[in-house]
């Protein structure tokens, strides 16, 4: 007869449980986002993202050396600009924020820290869309992604290494593959948000950045519906086939199934977004007290490396590094 089946023998200490981990969290599997803005003397609190700022290009510098001294794996920026139109100019402006801060991290970083900029429209826009509108307020596809593809080379002029499409728009990543070549940077890495979703988790976000769409209207038409799982494949596909490195998932901990599929589909790296709103929703719980957040943050972002992400995108990033590093 058989002796009883005991799996507990293997979770009796700390030091069995972390040698038959699965799954594994450190450092570097996090990337920090960042915000910088324009005309900002020093760093302004983002009220809905707690521990969060529009930084200047100084504060910025700084807070990029505090994750990088924590082991994170990388920075991604988003520019948060003085003024705004209806092309959204800046985000392909030599001069604009994002790209004088890309300069001053570059200067400061090299190649040490992983430098990615995320490309989009919508904080540049007065509509708040992440693409051009024509005069019926519907996007204008093709019109858009050329002018992702002038951002897309103005961000790897100023020093980015990664440059990271957004908009959902059809076909960005290969006008962004052609615009990068053609300007001689064929090595700049493409981050593709490839399973974007419509999701409500997007507020604290559009706060920090100062985004609020035109006529109450949203962004459905071209980020996917929440209620669809297998788009999500035709999409990566596509993103890959147009030449995307990386792609993406976001939001993170409600598609975690959306994650593990593509894990299966695809060789290349995946990265999740755990969003904003994912970040918000532990602090507030925490600042009751009802949940431990450090161990709540924890949890979360060792599932989406569980379910296949090869590196999470967080709020958490350089807070939870420090926690790792001990």
């Amino acid at each position: 007869m058989f002796p009883l089946e005991r799996p507990r023998r293997l979770r009796r200490t700390a030091a069995l449980r972390r040698l038959v981990a699965e799954t594994c969290l450190q450092p570097d599997d996090l990337i920090a986002p960042f915000f910088v803005a324009e005309g900002v003397s020093e760093p302004r609190a983002i009220t809905s993202l707690p521990g969060h700022f529009q930084h200047t290009v100084a504060s910025l510098v700084d807070a990029a050396a505090a994750a990088h001294r924590a082991g994170v794996g990388g920075i991604l920026l988003f520019g948060v600009p003085d003024a705004k139109d209806e092309t959204g100019s800046g985000a392909f402006n030599p001069d604009g924020i994002a790209q004088v801060a890309l300069r001053a991290l570059r200067d400061r970083f090299g190649d040490d820290l992983v430098i990615m900029a995320d490309l989009c429209l919508d904080e540049y826009t007065t509509h708040g869309h992440c693409g051009v509108l024509r005069s019926d307020g519907s996007i204008d596809n093709d019109a858009t992604i050329e002018l992702y593809a002038r951002a897309a080379v103005a961000q790897a002029d100023a020093g980015a290494a990664v440059v990271a499409p957004s908009g959902m728009m059809d076909g960005q990543v290969g006008a962004i593959r052609a615009g990068l070549d053609a300007a001689g940077h064929e090595d700049t890495v493409i981050l593709a948000y490839a399973a974007k979703y419509a999701s409500g988790l997007y507020g604290p976000f559009r706060d920090a950045v100062g985004v609020e769409i035109a006529d109450g209207g949203d962004r459905r038409g071209y980020q996917q519906d929440y209620r669809n799982r297998r788009e999500s494949w035709r999409e990566a596909r596509a993103d890959v086939e147009q030449g995307a490195d990386i792609i993406m998932v976001k939001p993170a901990m409600t598609y975690l199934d959306v994650l593990s599929d593509l894990r299966h589909e695809l060789d290349v790296p995946l990265c999740a977004y755990h969003v904003s709103g994912e970040y918000a929703m532990v602090k507030a719980a925490a600042a009751n007290g009802w949940i431990d957040g450090e161990a709540v943050a924890l949890e979360q972002l060792t599932a989406v490396r569980r379910a296949g992400a090869d590196f999470v995108l967080t709020y958490f990033a350089t807070e939870i590094a420090e926690v790792l590093q001990g």
